[in-house]
């Protein structure tokens, strides 16, 4: 217990440590440590508004993917975009990201809008060859062709009081656990930092035996052994899409 609770000491010291603060006019311009998709730091914005705060990404999320030739005006990726931001409670304006807050909660919703972020871009990454199929939408295909129950989009509150969601939860049932699992469709170190804090964050509200599983697109990808390590290390089981079929027997159970 006593490691665990360093450790999420330590996260979130390193958040605020790194996190920088900038004012433009009316705004202030918040760079986070998070790294997106091309390995730049998160950006978003902040600006007085009445009596509360509004946050906002100022386009760049779903802007940048559509100048990347990631179009979302199909009505799965629409669909597929609304579930995740309702998510983490963020709205999209016309393509842009925002949420409102109040003294009370701004932490809470910067730290929302941040994720929403993060997950947004990992989940719309798509490589040329991919491009006609969204992970999140192949690994839920592949749970329904394998016969495997399943609730998706799934939030708990973890111990910081913060929300935390996971792609699909998988019931317990008279001979298995319940399971967890998040898609990580860019398998780049960022994606596992946050779903080891996620987990990390939750596991103490779960069942005790219940597992965490992360299914990963190793499609024309190197997906690198420290990655790997790293969800190991945190009881989190590293699942390569290459491999997927060896654990329907598990999930399934």
């Amino acid at each position: 217990m006593t490691d665990i609770n360093e450790l999420i000491g330590n996260y979130y010291s390193w958040l605020k440590d790194k996190t920088a603060w900038k004012e433009i006019g009316d705004w202030v311009e918040i760079t986070s440590p998070y790294l997106d998709r091309n390995n730049d730091y998160t950006q978003i914005y902040l600006k007085k508004d009445g009596d509360s705060y509004l946050l906002t990404d100022d386009g760049a999320t779903i802007g940048s993917l559509e100048q990347e030739g990631c179009s979302l005006d199909s009505p799965k990726r629409k669909k597929l975009l609304q579930q995740t931001l309702n998510g983490y409670g963020v709205s999209d304006i016309n393509g842009v990201l925002q949420v409102k807050a109040t003294p009370d909660n701004f932490s809470l919703r910067k730290h929302s809008l941040l994720q929403a972020i993060l997950a947004v871009n990992d989940m719309f990454y798509l490589a040329e060859p991919y491009v006609s199929s969204l992970f999140f939408e192949d690994v839920r295909n592949w749970l329904d062709d394998s016969d495997i129950r399943y609730s998706e989009q799934i939030s708990f509150t973890g111990r910081s009081g913060y929300a935390r969601k996971f792609d699909f939860l998988i019931p317990k049932s008279k001979i298995a656990p319940e399971r967890i699992i998040k898609t990580i469709n860019n398998p780049v170190r960022n994606s596992a930092d946050s779903i080891i804090v996620d987990w990390i964050d939750t596991k103490e509200a779960r069942p005790e035996n219940s597992k965490a599983y992360a299914v990963i697109n190793d499609y024309e990808r190197n997906v690198s052994s420290s990655l790997m390590d790293a969800l190991n290390n945190y009881d989190i089981k590293p699942v390569l899409w290459s491999t997927r079929d060896k654990i329907i027997k598990d999930l399934a159970a």
